[in-house]
């Protein structure tokens, strides 16, 4: 079973390695999309929803939300984001029933990648 919950963060970026307009200065409201796999627990819940968005919200939502991402990542693609996501969140969110199976960041409506770790 994979509990799904969706976020969104507003951020700045620059791709240092691009060569074309996302090379400047600019931002995206991201969609982020946490997917978890496991099996209910003894209270019927894989995760509770509000721990999900708490742990989310301070290893995630906290650091990026209106940040320059190349704070923390040098060069920031979607790509990039994604395994940074993941690995923030992917000891904060192992369990005995469950483990973080993907994590989804949109640049915008229509692009954005999907990661599964290594």
């Amino acid at each position: 079973m994979l509990l799904i919950r969706k976020f969104k963060f507003d951020a700045a970026h620059n791709l240092i390695k691009y060569h074309g307009k996302c090379e400047r200065l600019h931002g995206h409201t991201y969609g982020l999309v946490v997917k978890i796999k496991g099996e209910p627990d003894e209270e019927d819940m894989i995760i509770d929803f509000v721990e999900l968005k708490g742990i989310v919200t301070a290893e995630v939502l906290d650091k990026l939300d209106h940040a320059y991402i190349n704070d923390f990542i040098e060069q920031p693609t979607a790509e990039n984001i994604a395994r940074w996501v993941w690995n923030q969140l992917y000891d904060k969110l192992y369990r005995e029933n469950c483990r973080l199976d993907e994590i989804e960041i949109w640049e915008t409506e229509s692009c954005g990648v999907a990661y599964r770790g290594e």
